[in-house]
């Protein structure tokens, strides 16, 4: 399957425009190692006490649910260090089971934010995928993101990228808000958000999954193949590439 004439193109984050180990190598332990001191000093903070509230919510369902790695938070009878402890509790579990929810993803952004602002972290871009981005712009097409990482998460990788600022490129950038990435509808959605057939998108990610979500919503795929990306089957029907640039305009 080849892709041919398109008006948008979707891309994926992890994997596709930058190595996955940045996500697992710099950003993640970026907040493992500072979350702790990061709390503290800015307990205060009402954005942090948002992220708080956002936090002990989910370990209460959590803990309803049964989970039990989970621990339950009373924010009413639980004095601000055991508040604290516990929310580092939470954290530290759900980070090292990699787990994808809004709750944690949003500490996350608000905490990388103070880093990409401070210089002490750069989003990684795959060269080519640069140069693709600005040669379908120059081309006449619209290209949009959507990753299961917050849509401020991805504006600061995009933002604030070892090959500068990306974002005058970018028409616009979607999470999981709108839907799995798994679920076909999810794309659906964000064809018909952007106003277009989902025929005429370009859809291009390294997780085969999300590419067969994507192909059953009418989209056209492209299998990104990096290095650390999970392998991909001889007998897959899809477009692959190791390099953008070689993605028919």
């Amino acid at each position: 399957m080849t892709a041919s004439s398109y008006d948008i193109v979707l891309l994926d984050i992890e994997g596709t425009t930058t190595p996955i180990s940045f996500v697992h190598e710099t950003l993640f332990p970026y907040v493992a190692r500072s979350v702790g001191e990061f709390l503290e000093t800015r307990w205060t903070d009402p954005e942090v006490q948002t992220h708080v509230r956002a936090i002990a919510q989910q370990a209460n369902e959590d803990v309803k649910n049964g989970i039990t790695a989970a621990i339950a938070i009373d924010l009413d009878a639980d004095s601000s260090d055991e508040i604290r402890r516990k929310v580092l509790a939470n954290v530290d579990w759900q980070m090292r089971a990699d787990r994808k929810i809004g709750a944690l993803k949003g500490l996350q952004g608000y905490m990388w934010r103070f880093g990409f602002e401070s210089g002490t972290l750069k989003g990684e871009m795959y060269p080519d995928a640069v140069k693709a981005i600005e040669h379908w712009v120059k081309a006449g097409k619209r290209v949009f993101i959507y990753s299961s990482g917050s849509v401020e998460a991805q504006k600061l990788i995009f933002g604030y990228s070892d090959h500068g600022d990306l974002l005058c490129y970018i028409s616009g950038h979607y999470d999981t808000k709108v839907g799995g990435k798994t679920e076909d509808k999810s794309y659906m959605r964000i064809a018909e958000d952007i106003g277009v057939q989902p025929a005429r998108v370009l859809f291009v990610s390294d997780n085969v999954l999300e590419i067969q979500a994507a192909d059953k919503a009418g989209l056209q795929a492209v299998v990104s193949i990096r290095p650390g990306n999970a392998p991909i089957k001889d007998d897959c029907k899809f477009q692959t590439t190791t390099d953008f640039m070689s993605i028919p305009l």
